[in-house]
């Protein structure tokens, strides 16, 4: 399975959360797109499905900053202790309505952090996500 077929997507705004599904299916009609308004339950999900010795399966997330209970720094710390394997299989996009260069800054910083996206998410920035990562992969 390569990177065209999984999404998560951890927001706590429901309208942003059906905004990106909506146009990741519609980019992507066979994608497999969850979502989470809570973001520990966003990182629990990640913990077990993607930590399963015998799953080949990875997964692009998109990952709020501003969210209540964990924000995405501490959504980050937490993953960091994840084994290797289970992090090398769910590439991170910081997407977000924040435009302080510090938080910019903070989240290019980070290792597991691809790119830091500003909201709304469009087609083109999906698909050139998508692009990037399988051609990093070889899988286009």
């Amino acid at each position: 399975m390569n990177y065209l077929k999984n999404f998560i997507i951890v927001d706590d705004d429901k309208l942003n959360n059906k905004l990106c599904r909506t146009i990741i299916e519609k980019t992507y009609p066979e994608a497999l797109v969850v979502d989470f308004t809570d973001p520990v339950a966003g990182f629990n999900y990640i913990a077990d499905k993607y930590a399963q010795p015998d799953t080949d399966e990875r997964a692009i997330l998109l990952l709020d900053i501003m969210m209540p209970v964990m924000d995405a720094w501490a959504f980050l710390e937490r993953f960091e202790q994840l084994d290797e394997t289970t992090k090398g299989r769910v590439k991170i996009y910081i997407l977000s309505s924040s435009i302080d260069k510090a938080d910019m800054a903070r989240a290019q910083s980070n290792k597991h952090v691809e790119y830091y996206l500003i909201k709304p998410l469009t087609k083109e920035s999906i698909k050139l996500i998508v692009h990037v990562l399988n051609k990093r992969l070889g899988l286009s």
